[in-house]
């Protein structure tokens, strides 16, 4: 009996001693799930966007420095002024200028004048020639009225005007050499009159070749003329020589360079961002007048790894905070992307440029901003907080409560944001209780140790 009442009393020590176990340990349990930081799994909306930062530049600028050595006449413009190109900046005094200066200025006036005497020339003779083809064409049609009415015989009209002189030139000396010996025989000698006779003969058609040769000679020289006229005529009509013209042009041109150097005007328009130069002051060749900044369009530029550059596009939207301006973010769009990286210390980056569309005057070129550039949206995912994600055995996992203890579930992640990720595969189910702060080390009721991302 007494055996019997001492098994009861070490049974029941050893009941209440697992009851207070038990107790304590979900006493235990309960006090470390109130500690954990929890977070429903939801659906909602993704943007998934890449970080970088970069400076501020304008979409154009120059440094304009002296060209020439003088002194300073007049600065027209100060910090701050818009201009516009070709607006004149600053000039130097004309009596501290170089000789090659002064006499550039001579040069171009010459150059100016020669041209101007150039075109005149050229109207003037185009002016003459038109009268020259006038002229000539009135002679021509009288040579030819002359040639095409004078009466040749007909032993001469198959032949050529130079042929038939020769003809007759030749049949002359033959009657003049038989006349010869009977010229100074009685002028009744019969022989003597037959011989006369066919001297005179021979004599008045070779005057006739030689009248039709004058008239087409005549005729030719008269075409000639209307031809060279012509000729004329079409070298002048429009205008003088174009090489004549470009010589002159190339050397106005450079006696205007080196004048320009007495001046620093704006290559394009923009606002003034640096005056160096007063009223006074020596100036070398090289010396810097001017920043001249094109402030219409600001852009940044930033490196993006070669790991991420492929999810960059044209046209892709941004935004963009600076430490200088508190408060407020800025938006931007992706205006062009380098097509070849660049490596620095081992790392390849590609530049990326973005333009600025809502800048303000506190934005200046220089600063430098963060850049978050959006390279997917999403809606109606699946979303983990990211610091719940961790890597078991090689397996990203998050670790919900089941009955207040953590236990971990395998996923699958997508696209991610500075804060959440896409859950594109796993266990995890929409108002699962995701904990933020699992321990780093379980009891030997829960699950395995795992290593924080």
């Amino acid at each position: 009996m007494r055996k019997l009442i001492t098994v009861l009393i070490i049974v029941g020590l050893i009941a209440g001693g697992v009851y207070g176990f038990t107790r304590w340990q979900a006493q235990q349990q309960a006090a470390q799930s109130a500690n954990y930081q929890v977070s429903q799994a939801v659906r909602g909306e993704l943007t998934a966007s890449i970080g970088a930062t970069g400076q501020v530049h304008s979409n154009q600028a120059t440094i304009l420095t002296w060209k020439i050595t003088g002194t300073v006449d007049q600065v027209h413009v100060q910090e701050g002024d818009v201009v516009k190109a070709g607006d004149v900046l600053a000039e130097l005094q004309q009596s501290s200028l170089p000789q090659n200066v002064i006499l550039a200025r001579a040069d171009l006036v010459s150059a100016q004048k020669s041209l101007a005497d150039l075109y005149t020339t050229a109207e003037t003779a185009a002016v003459q020639a038109l009268q020259a083809i006038a002229s000539n064409a009135k002679l021509v049609k009288n040579a030819q009225y002359q040639v095409d009415n004078y009466i040749v015989p007909t032993e001469q009209a198959s032949l050529s005007p130079i042929e038939a002189l020769d003809l007759m030139e030749e049949r002359l000396n033959q009657a003049r050499a038989a006349f010869e010996p009977y010229k100074f025989q009685p002028s009744g000698d019969s022989k003597r009159q037959e011989l006369k006779e066919a001297l005179d003969l021979a004599q008045g058609d070779y005057n006739t070749a030689v009248r039709r040769l004058e008239l087409d000679y005549q005729l030719q020289v008269v075409q000639a003329n209307l031809e060279k006229a012509r000729q004329d005529y079409d070298k002048w009509k429009n205008g003088p020589d174009p090489d004549d013209i470009a010589a002159l042009e190339a050397r106005m041109a450079a006696a205007q360079v080196t004048l320009d150097q007495v001046r620093i005007t704006a290559p394009f328009s923009g606002t003034i961002t640096q005056v160096e130069p007063q009223p006074g002051d020596q100036v070398a060749i090289g010396a810097v007048a001017f920043r001249l900044d094109d402030l219409s369009t600001l852009l940044v530029d930033v490196g993006v790894s070669e790991v991420d550059i492929n999810q960059i596009k044209l046209g892709q939207e941004a935004s963009l905070d600076f430490d200088a301006i508190r408060g407020k973010k800025y938006k931007g769009v992706v205006v062009s992307v380098s097509r070849v990286g660049e490596a620095t210390q081992g790392v390849v980056d590609f530049l990326v440029q973005l333009k600025l569309t809502d800048a303000d005057e506190a934005v200046k070129p220089g600063m430098t901003a963060a850049v978050s550039i959006v390279v997917n949206q999403l809606e109606d995912v699946l979303l983990v907080p990211n610091r719940a994600v961790r890597f078991l055995e090689g397996r990203q996992v998050v670790y919900i409560l089941k009955e207040g203890v953590p236990a971990p579930v395998d996923i699958m992640l997508g696209a991610s944001s500075e804060t959440v990720s896409e859950v594109v595969d796993g266990e995890l189910k929409v108002g699962d209780a995701i904990v933020l702060n699992p321990p780093a080390v379980f009891d030997n009721n829960g699950p395995p140790p795992f290593v924080q991302r």
